[in-house]
């Protein structure tokens, strides 16, 4: 009798810590971050058009934002390095950005690679921020992150 009355009070406890368990896992997706994502890409009249998706989950509006990137070539080896200026950017906001890069070739572009926040600026915000709390994701073929 004592065995299966410590048997059902593991599973009681065990049933009543799960929903503590699933909150630490939801409050991990709610941490802050800046999530960007490299939505399209295609030719343009100037080159190559990039096409992102931004959106700013830091808790606090950003005045100035503006990445260096890598742009690497269909051998791998870095064609360019260009810094693209996304401006102002609303706590919670989600914003479309499109960048030609002049004279590039969107068919011999393998990776962007996000080299360094080159502005990060917001009241309440850490310059290195944008960096360490950096989503990258595509929705492209080419490879694109940190």
């Amino acid at each position: 009798m004592k065995i299966a009355a410590r048997a059902l009070l593991r599973s009681l406890v065990f049933v009543m810590a799960m929903p503590l368990a699933g909150g630490s896992a939801l409050a991990q997706e709610a941490a802050p971050a800046l999530h960007l994502e490299l939505n399209a890409v295609q030719p343009s009249d100037k080159g190559c058009r990039l096409t992102f998706v931004v959106n700013n989950r830091l808790g606090a509006d950003l005045e100035r934002v503006a990445f260096e990137l890598a742009l690497f070539n269909e051998a791998g080896a870095v064609d360019r390095l260009t810094v693209l200026a996304f401006k102002e950017m609303p706590a919670g906001k989600t914003k479309v950005s499109r960048f030609d890069i002049a004279g590039a070739d969107c068919a011999k572009l393998s990776r962007v690679l996000i080299n360094e926040a080159t502005e990060c600026v917001g009241t309440g915000i850490e310059p290195a921020s944008c960096m360490r709390r950096l989503e990258a994701t595509t929705k492209t073929g080419i490879a694109f992150g940190l």
